[in-house]
C-alpha cells in the first residue's frame, strides 16, 4: 500500500471510531525440523547437484538441455522425482537410470503444495506411491526424500523417516523456477554461495527457465574452483547415514 493510501485507510478507520490496529510482524522463516539434511556431511570440496522433477497438475517433461549435458560430461547429479513424473515419462526416466552415477529419489507422488496440511495416511500415501513407481520404472529403491517446496514440520518428517527415509532439503535455493533469474545470476549467485558440502537446487521438469543455459558454466566453474561432483546417496552411504535410515523398511 501506497503511503497515501495507508493515510487514507486510517483516516477511515480513526472515522468510524474503531482504533486502528498495528500491521502484524513479518512472519519469521519456519525453523528446520529435526532430521531434515541441509548440506552433506563432509569437510572435502564436494557438491551435490540436484533436480526436482515434480508433476502437479500439468504434464511437465524431463529437460534434455540439462540431462544431456550432464549425461554426456558423466557429471554425478541426483533427482528427486515425483510419481506422476515418472509415470508420464517412463521411457526417459528409464534411459536416465541406465546411467549408475545418476541418482533418482522420492519427491511425492502428485506434488502436494504442502503436505504439512495432509493427514498422516495421505501423507504415507503420497510417499509410498511414489516410490512403488519409480521403482517399477527404473528398477530401484528411493532412500531419500524431498518435500515439495521444503514445507515440513516435525509430524511430517517424523513420519517419512519411519517409512525408511532421509529428508533432504538445502541450504539455500537457486530461485531457478522464476523467469527473472536469467542464467548469468544463476551463474554468478551459485560461484559465490556454494561451499563445501553443499546440496544445490534445481529443476529439471520444464520450470528451470535459464538452468540448462547456465549448468555448463556453473559446473566448469566450481570444477575450476577445487569442487567434485557427488550424489547425495553416495556420500551419506559412505558416512553411514543412509544405512540407518534404511533398517525401518
Amino acid at each position: 500500500m501506497s503511503g497515501f493510501g495507508a493515510v487514507m485507510l486510517a483516516a477511515l478507520v480513526a472515522g468510524t471510531g474503531a482504533p486502528a490496529e498495528a500491521p502484524p510482524p513479518p512472519t519469521a522463516p519456519a525453523p528446520i525440523p529435526a532430521g531434515v539434511i541441509t548440506r552433506l556431511p563432509t569437510r572435502e570440496r564436494e557438491v551435490a547437484l540436484t533436480f526436482d522433477a515434480c508433476e502437479a497438475i500439468e504434464r511437465a517433461h524431463l529437460d534434455h538441455g540439462i540431462t544431456d549435458f550432464l549425461v554426456a560430461r558423466r557429471v554425478p547429479f541426483t533427482v528427486f522425482m515425483g510419481g506422476r513424473f515418472a509415470r508420464d515419462n517412463a521411457a526417459d526416466v528409464r534411459a536416465l537410470a541406465r546411467n549408475d552415477f545418476v541418482s533418482i529419489e522420492n519427491h511425492s507422488w502428485s506434488h502436494p503444495r504442502d503436505m504439512r496440511a495432509l493427514d498422516d495416511d495421505r501423507i504415507r500415501s503420497e510417499v509410498r506411491r511414489a516410490a512403488s513407481m519409480i521403482e517399477s520404472t527404473t528398477g530401484r529403491r528411493t532412500t531419500l526424500f524431498r518435500f515439495p517446496g521444503g514445507n515440513a514440520d516435525e509430524r511430517t518428517v517424523g513420519l517419512v523417516r519411519a517409512l525408511g527415509y532421509q529428508v533432504v532439503h538445502w541450504r539455500w535455493a537457486e530461485g531457478d523456477p522464476s523467469p527473472t533469474v536469467a542464467a548469468d545470476q544463476l551463474v554468478a549467485q551459485t560461484l559465490a554461495r556454494t561451499r563445501p558440502g553443499d546440496i544445490l537446487i534445481f529443476h529439471v521438469n520444464g520450470r528451470g527457465w535459464h538452468t540448462a543455459e547456465a549448468l555448463p558454466r556453473i559446473v566448469d566453474g566450481l570444477a575450476a574452483r577445487g569442487y567434485r561432483f557427488v550424489t547425495v546417496a553416495e556420500v551419506l552411504a559412505r558416512d553411514g547415514v543412509a544405512s540407518e535410515a534404511t533398517k525401518a523398511r
